[in-house]
């Protein structure tokens, strides 16, 4: 009986023309965050399991992978009260926590203002779906050790900078602060802080239940009059600085702060939006998202998080962080024309020397950035189609009496 043999759910395999198409997407990124003057760092894919499950990484807490701890025997099964209690590391599910872990534990090796750029793999217990997956890449930057809004000022401008360079336009950033929600929540009577910090979770759903669906459960979990709080956040949805200004429920220090950023940052769609929270439990100020009018998701996002390095290192340190949506940009983005024309390919015939081909491949690398040796096949048009689609712009037909690539016609694939 035959079987079928996949990539474990929620996750996939990378087929060449779509492994070249990640690398570019991540080449141009890596080179404008170096141009910023951002660093890249590398933590492992595993932290300490308690550490992962510290109260910091909100709902995705509930997501992380545990990796069990070794040796352990029927004993230990019965004692657990708790499957964590089985496990001591797990995988990561974002880069923030373990570039707080890796601050915390390189602090005197960096500078007193760290900027630094992390792209890899994170693991979350997602429910596949369309574009949710449960391995997917992250592009970081953050800003350790600046309390100013220079901080924002250059996660913004280095992250619309890639978006550029990518050739992605039409985009805006959509910017709040959660100073701003607290004051929000506290107008309606939720002060406490349990209270707010499920609130957050319920207006964070949105654009997914609507104004209705926020403020009736609202209603349920914390007994806000469902009516009053829809009309507010129906407004609310429809505001923007102008709107806004002055309302008496609005935390007038922090708005000013997100002017004075606005005012700072000329030639980049800044879009006041009290509606918006990010997920994550560990932000503290400025929240940001990247926003385009032909999608109905983020590009990216982040925000300030001054509190969380602290936990790890005894004493607070300013911090702000924005992510890219690495996954969604790669497939919004093509590789570029020069590129595939100066791929070619060799088409030999079978009684071709092995020397001679290898020979010829070396004079095509002379002149040709990459090169690559295929054998004729009866289906040449399937064959040229496929080369194509990896991204591969042109051939040349080299037989047993072809001794130079001299005077060989070198023909489009497309």
């Amino acid at each position: 009986m035959a079987t079928t043999v996949t990539a474990p759910r929620g996750m996939r395999d990378h087929l060449p023309a779509d492994k070249a198409r990640r690398e570019h997407v991540l080449g141009v990124i890596r080179g404008v965050y170096a141009r910023h003057g951002f660093d890249e760092i590398e933590t492992p894919v595993v932290e300490d399991a308690a550490r992962l499950h510290s109260g910091l990484g909100g709902d995705n807490e509930k997501l992380a992978f545990a990796v069990m701890r070794r040796g352990l025997t029927t004993e230990d099964l019965r004692q657990a009260d708790a499957p964590l209690d089985l496990a001591d590391l797990g995988l990561r599910f974002d880069l923030t926590v373990p570039l707080a872990r890796f601050y915390a534990s390189h602090r005197a090796e960096l500078p007193s203002v760290f900027r630094a750029v992390q792209i890899a793999p994170v693991w979350r217990a997602e429910r596949p779906q369309k574009g949710r997956y449960r391995q997917f890449v992250q592009c970081d930057i953050d800003v350790l050790g600046e309390p100013g809004q220079l901080a924002e000022i250059e996660l913004i401008r280095a992250t619309t900078a890639a978006l550029d360079a990518l050739g992605i336009v039409g985009t805006s950033i959509r910017i709040n602060d959660r100073r701003i929600l607290l004051a929000l929540l506290a107008s309606w009577g939720v002060t406490e802080q349990s209270a707010a910090d499920r609130a957050l979770i319920t207006v964070d759903k949105l654009d997914k239940i609507g104004a209705v669906g926020v403020a009736e459960e609202l209603g349920t979990t914390l007994g806000l009059d469902p009516a009053a709080t829809a009309d507010t956040i129906r407004a609310l949805e429809s505001a923007d600085w102008d709107s806004v200004r002055g309302a008496d429920w609005l935390d007038a220090e922090a708005f000013a702060d997100l002017e004075r950023l606005r005012a700072a940052l000329p030639g980049v769609d800044l879009r006041f939006d009290p509606t918006l929270v990010r997920g994550m439990g560990y932000y503290t100020g400025t929240i940001f998202e990247v926003a385009h009018p032909d999608f109905g998701y983020s590009l990216g996002g982040g925000g300030r998080y001054d509190g969380m390095i602290g936990r790890f290192l005894g004493q607070d340190v300013p911090a702000v962080g924005f992510s890219l949506g690495f996954e969604r940009l790669v497939d919004l983005v093509s590789l570029p024309g020069s590129a595939e024309s100066d791929a070619v390919v060799l088409v030999y015939d079978k009684d071709v020397d092995p020397v001679r081909l290898a020979a010829l491949k070396a004079e095509a690398l002379d002149t040709h950035h990459r090169v690559r040796l295929e054998k004729r096949t009866k289906n040449m048009k399937n064959l040229l189609a496929g080369l194509a689609e990896q991204g591969f712009g042109s051939f040349a037909t080299v037989g047993t009496d072809t001794t130079s690539l001299d005077g060989v016609e070198f023909r489009p694939l497309a």
